[in-house]
């Protein structure tokens, strides 16, 4: 699934496309790629056709156009979720996309005709027209209803680090559980998950009552550094499940310590990389580098 840097790309390459652009037309190929959105097909393409998008918007794995001249003074945006393989694709007017879901073209004051192509193998992924909410903790700012529940991520400037700590502690759960809660933190999914806990040499299942303030710290920061170092190489592309705006990949696989190398030399003390059954997925970790320190952290 398409964590925090993969969307922020998608999102950063839509921008200078879809900003000011009028949405001319819309097709609705398949509605299972409506699922969240209030409403049959009809009400999508009548709600949507006509409208000019903002600049897009992210929090953590979900991704939304802010809509302009909302209907009936309330704000609105276009919501999209990646789920496990959607992409959002922009071409010209004369490109299609196989397994294409929905289909917007695009009327751009300065770039003129587009596509926008919603592609979805999976079809686990989702566009809607959702209102938009302020926030609790910045009033001035909105979020689409469908995002309220979701915690800021830690690229986000308002994202409070000592109120993700004391949360952090106060949970009765293990590490890496805790950093897949997107109602506590955003954006982090497995990958990210495992290249974060080792490099700061946490086991996944650590307590998180026992993880001393210094060690939670270190993590966070751990965290957004393998965040940065991701967005700068376009997110992370196994396959053709996941592409930029562009149709291109990532290559922040290349740069993977232990994320799908089990079996492989730990980058740090060369003991072999484990793969672990964590919640219906796997964990990777060297066990000499992160193991589990059972004395309870003051």
């Amino acid at each position: 699934m398409p964590e925090l840097p993969e969307v922020e790309v998608v999102r950063a390459g839509l921008e200078p496309a879809v900003t000011g652009a009028t949405a001319a037309s819309v097709t609705v190929f398949d509605e299972r790629s409506l699922r969240r959105h209030e409403g049959p097909s009809e009400d999508f393409v009548d709600r949507l056709t006509g409208r000019t998008f903002l600049t897009p918007q992210r929090r953590g794995k979900f991704m939304w156009l802010p809509l302009a001249d909302s209907a009936e003074g309330r704000g609105e945006a276009l919501v999209t979720h990646l789920g496990m393989s959607g992409q959002v694709l922009l071409r010209d007017r004369s490109t299609d996309d196989r397994l294409t879901r929905i289909r917007i073209e695009l009327d751009h004051p300065d770039h003129g005709a587009l596509r926008l192509n919603f592609v979805d193998q999976r079809i686990f992924g989702s566009m809607a027209i959702d209102s938009m909410l302020p926030t609790v903790d910045q009033p001035a700012f909105a979020v689409p209803s469908q995002v309220a529940h979701i915690a800021r991520d830690p690229l986000d400037p308002f994202f409070d680090d000592a109120k993700f700590l004391r949360s952090l502690k106060a949970k009765r759960t293990t590490v890496k559980r805790a950093l897949l809660d997107q109602t506590l933190i955003s954006g982090v999914g497995n990958i990210y998950a495992d290249e974060a806990l080792w490099a700061a040499r946490v086991h996944y299942n650590q307590p998180t009552d026992t993880l001393s303030r210094a060690k939670a710290v270190l993590l966070l920061a751990e965290v957004r550094a393998v965040f940065s170092k991701a967005l700068a190489e376009g997110g992370t592309s196994f396959d053709t499940q996941y592409l930029n705006v562009n149709g291109e990949s990532g290559y922040f696989a290349h740069s993977l310590n232990v994320y799908g190398q089990q079996g492989r030399a730990c980058p740090r003390c060369g003991r072999e990389v484990v793969r672990e059954s964590f919640m219906n997925r796997g964990s990777h970790f060297c066990k000499f580098c992160q193991r589990i320190r059972v004395t309870a952290a003051r």
